[in-house]
């Protein structure tokens, strides 16, 4: 073997589950407050700040994705709420019959 190879004998091996390999670049302004704050607790939690970022906005738009399916649940809810009391109506009066 020669150097190079024998040296990577004792690299541990790590696996890591990544949901989508690609990533994109972005430009982000921040307000300096908001910057500022962000780069402390980064420090505090360890996290690369790229990471931390990427974490917030997942969590944001699962928060979004959740009422706005909340939002979408009660509309429909709505539309058929009239026909659910008409159908409501109509078995009660099959069990008054009987």
């Amino acid at each position: 073997m020669d150097r190079d190879t024998k040296s990577l004998q004792y690299i541990p091996k790590v696996y890591t589950f990544v949901k989508n390999s690609a990533m994109k670049n972005l430009s982000l302004k921040l307000d300096d407050d908001i910057f500022q704050e962000t780069e402390r607790i980064v420090t505090k939690v360890k996290k690369n700040r790229n990471r931390y970022i990427n974490e917030a906005i997942d969590f944001y738009n699962r928060l979004h994705r959740r009422r706005l399916l909340a939002k979408q649940l009660s509309k429909e809810s709505k539309l058929v709420a009239k026909d659910s009391l008409e159908v409501l109506a109509e078995f009660e009066k099959l069990t008054d019959e009987d």
